[in-house]
């Protein structure tokens, strides 16, 4: 997710009452909210390294513990350096406690959208997602600000006409509870969608793969891929609308076997893709010099007629000689292409 949704789950965390057990206990839950973003160094080398290592070792299990220690570590030592708040100690169990809840909320939260995790690294690099969120989500983003502002607002006025002050623990409770319910009916919703791709057949053949992948706003709206024995279909799904058969947005025909292909998935850059990507769709562009081999994520493919997304692209010379290598996030759609 993006660092704001961590960094407001990381205010609504603490302001359930961590807040008062220890001295920045809030500021030490957004660190760890945040902390395991640090992988964003990868990405001063070049886009392929950045994928490689992004969500790796500082988004899995052991990456959160140790970030945790490291970070309640140092933030008890500064601590230690900082006047005291009265009648509220510094604790450097609460602050582990602290350090823990933001990391893993972090990997919670990143665990829920479509690009997913490797929980399990060192030891195994396989990736999980429950592909229920989108990786900015305004719907979330609204709940956790209004769960957050709303009591600061109203604090802010009670205190000019010198009413009770309200608690922002109300608020926090909301936030997360109104995520929690968030995320049930977008599981529901992508049970549906499923449910829905698998009950049909796609040109007289039936689905060897499918999954669904959520839209930023319309919790029922998604982007539905389905692999077949000659082709990836990437359909519209309307989980409200079982009865309809989804609207095929492109028709992706597999490539034939072609050693221009082989060569490219055997580059680094072609390696890194394909033990990321989950719909691998290849095609190969042949000139006189040589070859133009693209790679695609098709569970990223959103029909845009100005960019394309998670695209790789190998060139080859007539040898099938890596020329040249690169991956981008977001590429420019070529003239003549879509």
């Amino acid at each position: 997710m993006d660092n704001l949704t961590h960094t407001l789950t990381a205010i609504a965390i603490s302001h359930t009452g961590l807040n008062r057990k220890t001295r920045f206990a809030t500021l030490t839950v957004i660190l760890g909210a945040n902390a395991p973003d640090i992988d964003l160094v990868a990405r001063l080398k070049d886009s392929a390294t950045y994928l490689k290592y992004h969500r790796g070792i500082t988004h899995s299990f052991l990456g959160i513990i140790v970030l945790s220690i490291i970070l309640s570590s140092v933030m008890y030592f500064m601590g230690k350096r900082v006047r005291p708040r009265p009648n509220l100690p510094l604790n450097a169990g609460w602050l582990m406690l602290a350090a823990f809840l933001g990391t893993a909320s972090h990997l919670l939260l990143d665990f829920t959208n479509s690009y997913g995790v490797r929980p399990f690294l060192p030891f195994s690099g396989r990736w999980y997602a429950a592909d229920i969120m989108f990786i900015f989500d305004p719907p979330l983003l609204v709940l956790l600000a209004l769960g957050m502002g709303v009591p600061w607002v109203l604090r802010l006025v009670s205190e000019e006409v010198g009413a009770r002050k309200p608690r922002p623990m109300r608020g926090a409770v909301f936030s997360l509870c109104a995520m929690t319910l968030l995320w049930g009916v977008r599981d529901f919703a992508h049970r549906r969608a499923l449910s829905i791709l698998d009950s049909r057949t796609y040109s007289d053949q039936n689905p060897q793969r499918f999954g669904a992948f959520p839209s930023p706003g319309n919790p029922f709206a998604w982007t539905g891929v389905v692999e077949t024995e000659t082709s990836f279909l990437v359909l519209h799904v309307n989980a409200l609308d079982p009865d309809n058969p989804p609207e095929t947005i492109r028709t992706f025909n597999k490539p034939e076997p072609s050693p221009a292909l082989e060569a490219a998935m055997q580059t680094r850059t072609g390696r890194i893709f394909m033990d990321f990507a989950r719909f691998p769709w290849g095609k190969v562009d042949e000139s006189g010099e040589g070859f133009l081999v693209s790679l695609r994520d098709l569970r990223f493919y959103r029909g845009s007629a100005q960019s394309r997304s998670f695209v790789a692209e190998i060139e080859l010379d007539n040898t099938r000689q890596t020329r040249s290598e690169s991956f981008r996030f977001a590429s420019p759609v070529r003239p003549g292409e879509d």
